[in-house]
């Protein structure tokens, strides 16, 4: 712990500090899943990435939190990332003075571990002297009724017709799971497909065990019982969050994409959820148009970044050309193949 300005004092996360550090989260406007201090013991066993989950405290109240890890590796370089693996978890702060504090730390942490960057993933811009991406990611969020028929109305006609003829073919049905065996069978042959890497098994399992009820595997299985798709989705406030999802070959064909994601509005709506979200895509991207034939409007991420001197703005994402024949042959790899060199790829990319 080191003594600031302002009567400000700096923590580091530990276990004891864990529910304190969530209620600041819950009741913050701008608090996100991806902000809860379990990230920290989720990443650091799934992945053996340090985490420095670093808090505030004024006056004995927390006044920011910032889940902060460090990457290192070989692939993708040595940077300081709030939060890998998520869609935000930037600094969230009740005071400016909170926020200068958490730069501080962090870009005093970037020069002790030689980082090349910091990366803070927000919805909104926090550092205007910082390099910024904000033509890249899109969330799309949209309100759920607890009424279904007005939730199917809220769909375009086009999309609603696929998922009406998937509700009425009677062929699909929906099952929660309690681990992620079947889910991470459908979710693995799909990113294979799409020529991404997954994550290890190990990973989901680490996910529910820390998370609870607030993470689930919604599995579809088709008329013969077998999984055609299936999403790991989270719970957060009023909030859905559909996050890993994938199918089978046949699951656009069937709708069982559409009915999976249908099921998932309909559940929440039944535990009183409120907000469907949809999570981050690319902008030019297939699963960027997909969810907005869904109606939903898409909003930019601002991804800031602190740069050590002469480091170029970092671009790790599939569409770089670079990564085009890569992306190629991983298609091409068998399932098993990819399932073991998969891991420690999704690992390092953070």
């Amino acid at each position: 712990m080191t003594t600031s300005d302002c009567d400000l004092t700096v923590h580091s996360l530990s276990r004891g500090d864990a529910n304190e550090w969530d209620a600041f989260v819950a009741a913050h406007p701008d608090a996100t899943f991806f902000h809860r201090a379990g990230w920290q013991e989720v990443i650091e066993a799934s992945f053996g990435h340090r985490g420095y989950f670093t808090f505030v405290k004024q006056n004995g109240e927390i006044c920011g939190v910032l889940p902060l890890v460090h990457v290192k590796n070989m692939l993708f370089g040595n940077r300081l990332v709030s939060t890998p693996f998520c869609v935000q978890g930037g600094p969230l702060v009740s005071n400016d003075a909170a926020r200068q504090a958490l730069n501080k730390f962090a870009t005093d942490l970037a020069d002790k571990l030689n980082v090349e960057f910091i990366e803070f993933r927000n919805e909104e811009p926090t550092n205007p002297d910082w390099v910024a991406k904000d033509d890249l990611y899109y969330i799309f969020r949209r309100a759920i009724d607890p009424s279904p028929d007005v939730n199917l109305k809220a769909i375009p006609r086009k999309q609603r017709a696929v998922v009406r003829k998937a509700i009425k073919a009677e062929e699909l049905r929906d099952e929660i799971d309690d681990g992620p065996d079947r889910f991470y069978g459908v979710y693995a042959n799909s990113v294979r497909n799409l020529g991404t890497p997954v994550f290890s098994k190990r990973y989901c399992r680490v996910l529910k065990s820390v998370f609870g009820e607030d993470c689930e595997f919604l599995v579809i299985l088709d008329g013969s019982g077998v999984p055609v798709s299936s999403v790991m989705q989270f719970y957060f406030r009023d909030e859905v969050l559909p996050y890993y999802g994938g199918g089978a070959p046949q699951a656009r064909s069937t709708g069982a994409y559409s009915y999976m994601y249908w099921r998932s509005t309909c559940r929440a709506a039944e535990r009183g959820i409120r907000v469907f979200d949809f999570g981050r895509s690319k902008k030019d991207t297939g699963a960027f148009a997909f969810k907005k034939n869904w109606g939903f409007e898409p909003k930019p991420l601002h991804y800031e970044y602190w740069l050590k001197d002469g480091v170029p703005l970092p671009d790790v994402n599939p569409l770089n050309p670079k990564y085009h024949l890569m992306i190629n042959t991983w298609k091409r790899l068998p399932l098993p193949v990819a399932n073991v060199v998969g891991p420690p790829i999704f690992s390092a990319i953070g």
